[in-house]
């Protein structure tokens, strides 16, 4: 559940919030059967792009690269020398990693966002494992896909069930940009609304 502060409930802010995706690499996007990889792949930009402009902290995971081929270059071209965790030990959750775990919490945030290639195994692995530590588990689930329809609802629905948060893009950054007012509005509709087309960055 969100986090209830002095009687309030606290939303995700810039400031109380990290990012982490895993595994959005090739080999992995081709065997995605569960909805529009274009749709996938665009969310999956967005939140980074997002994230950049606001600040956010982001992780960024893969696992054997050599075979499923490197983090797809419109993710990591946002974060020029930003080193991609490609994992020692090749684990389907991406926190069993020494590293990528260890780049999340020198972040210092508790709660986290986090989205993958497939639904039902690293990213919801990843999410369990957050969530098993502690931390506040909010799941991407537009920029998520998997193997088929059912692998990608039912690894969701296992997620609710242990208390991951869902979500979507768009809720996402209106989220961290909290109203019109924030001094970086014009700049997230012009890169991340409209480029994924809401209709909110097409006005």
């Amino acid at each position: 559940m969100s986090t209830v502060k002095d009687g309030k409930l606290e939303l995700l802010t810039d400031k109380n919030s990290a990012l982490v995706l895993v595994d959005y690499q090739p080999t992995m996007f081709s065997g995605v059967a569960s909805g529009d990889k274009t749709i996938i792949r665009n969310a999956a930009y967005c939140s980074a792009k997002a994230a950049s402009i606001l600040n956010v902290p982001v992780v960024l995971s893969t696992i054997n690269p050599q075979h499923n081929g490197n983090f797809i270059a419109d993710v990591t071209k946002i974060f020029p020398g930003q080193e991609v965790f490609a994992r020692i030990i090749p684990s389907f959750d991406a926190f069993e990693d020494e590293k990528t775990y260890a780049a999340f919490k020198k972040t210092g945030r508790r709660k986290i966002i986090v989205s993958g290639l497939w639904t039902s195994m690293c990213f919801a692995y990843t999410a369990l494992h957050a969530l098993r530590d502690g931390y506040e588990v909010y799941g991407l689930m537009d920029a998520a896909g998997d193997s088929t329809p059912d692998a990608h609802k039912y690894g969701i629905k296992r997620m609710l069930q242990a208390g991951v948060i869902p979500m979507t893009v768009e809720s996402l950054v209106s989220e961290w940009m909290h109203d019109w007012g924030n001094p970086k509005a014009g700049e997230l509709v012009k890169d991340v609304y409209s480029r994924y087309g809401y209709m909110i960055g097409l006005q």
